[in-house]
């Protein structure tokens, strides 16, 4: 897993429109990018509906937040109007990002070892470089943890 530090790996992905949505787009923006396993799964939709809820306050300090899965365009159409999702989600069914990132690693459950994404968030700086990493992130607490470590860094 990409660590503090490392330059952000370019990625260039499709919205859930279609649009192709590349991490450059947003040189001279702190950008979070979050990965996560799957749409409308328990965890992932809490997590989700954190950062939707806190949208308002990563837009009023010019922070973007863009979600990762390798789930499919239609997936996420479905996932953000079923929550009525206020960001980005990309899909990466190619695992291009999730890979380049180092998320895409080995996770057991109930006794099985399969392969599959850890979640994690990444705050990655005005010039693309991750400045926070957030291994193992809990989808309950992730986004206010992020805002808080960005209100004092900003400060």
């Amino acid at each position: 897993m990409l660590k503090e530090g490392d330059k952000a790996p370019e990625f260039t992905l499709p919205d859930k429109d279609g649009n192709m949505v590349s991490l450059s787009d947003f040189k001279g923006q702190k950008v979070v990018v979050y990965f996560y396993p799957k749409d409308s799964t328990p965890g992932c939709t809490r997590q989700a509906c954190a950062f939707k809820g806190a949208m308002g306050m990563y837009e009023a300090m010019g922070v973007k937040v863009i979600g990762i899965s390798k789930d499919s365009q239609k997936s996420h159409t479905n996932f953000t109007n079923k929550y009525e999702l206020n960001f980005t989600l990309l899909s990466d069914p190619e695992l291009e990002a999730i890979q380049a990132f180092g998320v895409w690693q080995e996770k057991k459950m109930y006794g099985k070892v399969s392969m599959g994404v850890v979640r994690s968030t990444f705050v990655i700086d005005e010039n693309g470089v991750i400045e926070k990493v957030y291994p193992k992130a809990k989808p309950d607490t992730n986004a206010e943890e992020i805002l808080t470590y960005l209100k004092e860094s900003m400060e």
